[in-house]
């Protein structure tokens, strides 16, 4: 009897599943137009009432802290992924595997905060990606240990010092996104009047250069994604040698964030799968703080305003995301007749 009813439970279950997986089979995929893809709540909030997102989906596989897309009734939706590589790469894999989801003509925005290069940004700054560069794919032998010539103990692995570009065995190293997608959104958004603080005004004074101690902007420039929050002059330069490196010469380093380079390759895993198009893939990072210090301070200070939110960077920052790509998103939605074969000429 114990293993008949065993057998049992076995072909109920296997039913339940048929059931289920038939189910979801015969449901017509919800196509969407936009996905945004933030990595924790204060990135997301910004988007929910200018977007009126106010419907809540459960995806299985989402983070236990935002288990949920929000969307509207215009086909836009918002996934709130987590923060860092792992639940990156997790959550966005999960929303695209998702049957009920049609992501065939979505295009896709990953926007999040970052820390800038005052060589290249303030606070509050809007920076479009053309590259993704991964710095945490390396060897590290400790300052105090490594050669005395070398002005880094990060190397590329199985090279033999900085300066050798690595071979891209891990194949998520450094990523292009699609040019004329990138122009579009340049194109939209360039104007778009940013929010500031009188917080970051006042501290973005202690650079005594452009563009770190004026106001912020939208510009396109690079950025690199790792999980480790690096700070100071010399990963700074580290960073710079490294975009350069990876990228031959042709991406400048700008931002530097923890997740682009694993949420791309999730896509990049669900776009070999037939589920959509890594071409309408479009990245937007705003500053929240500065990657390195002012003259006088120490790095440890710099890190330490930045990681307390002393900086004023942090709510413009946020705010600046739903500004910024929004104006992206608006267009593709009232355009869409026109967005849905590919980036309009016009």
């Amino acid at each position: 009897m114990k293993k008949q009813g065993k057998t049992l439970v076995r072909l109920l279950a296997t039913g339940l599943l048929a059931l289920a997986g038939s189910a979801h089979a015969t449901e017509t995929p919800r196509p969407l137009k936009v996905l945004i893809i933030s990595m924790f709540e204060p990135e997301a909030a910004p988007w929910i009432d200018p977007f009126t997102l106010t419907e809540k989906v459960r995806v299985p596989g989402l983070s236990p802290d935002a288990p949920d897309l929000r969307c509207n009734n215009d086909g836009v939706c918002l996934l709130t992924t987590g923060m860092g590589h792992a639940n990156a790469a997790a959550s966005t894999l999960a929303v695209t595997l998702d049957p009920r989801f049609d992501l065939r003509k979505t295009y896709f925005l990953i926007a999040g905060i970052a820390g800038i290069d005052p060589a290249r940004g303030t606070l509050g700054t809007a920076a479009w990606a053309r590259w993704l560069v991964d710095v945490g794919i390396a060897h590290e032998i400790d300052a105090r240990e490594m050669p005395r010539h070398w002005n880094s103990g990060y190397f590329g692995i199985m090279t033999k010092g900085p300066g050798e570009k690595p071979k891209f065995d891990y194949r998520t190293e450094a990523f292009q996104l699609d040019e004329a997608l990138l122009q579009k959104a340049l194109a939209l958004s360039r104007d778009v009047p940013l929010e500031d603080s009188a917080e970051a005004r006042a501290y973005r004074k202690n650079y005594r250069w452009a563009p770190a101690n004026q106001p912020p902007r939208v510009t396109q420039c690079d950025t690199l994604a790792g999980d480790t929050w690096w700070h100071g002059h010399r990963l700074g330069q580290h960073a710079r040698d490294w975009t350069r490196l990876l990228s031959d010469g042709q991406a400048t380093y700008c931002t530097t964030q923890q997740e682009d380079n694993a949420t791309y390759n999730a896509l990049a895993r669900a776009a070999a799968a037939g589920k959509l198009d890594l071409k309408r893939l479009a990245v937007l990072r705003t500053a929240s703080n500065f990657d390195r210090p002012y003259p006088g301070q120490s790095a440890y200070a710099s890190l330490m305003a930045s990681s307390g939110g002393t900086t004023g960077g942090f709510v413009p920052a946020t705010r600046n995301l739903a500004k910024v790509g929004g104006a992206l998103v608006r267009d593709i939605v009232q355009r869409w007749s026109l967005w849905q074969d590919g980036v309009p000429a016009q």
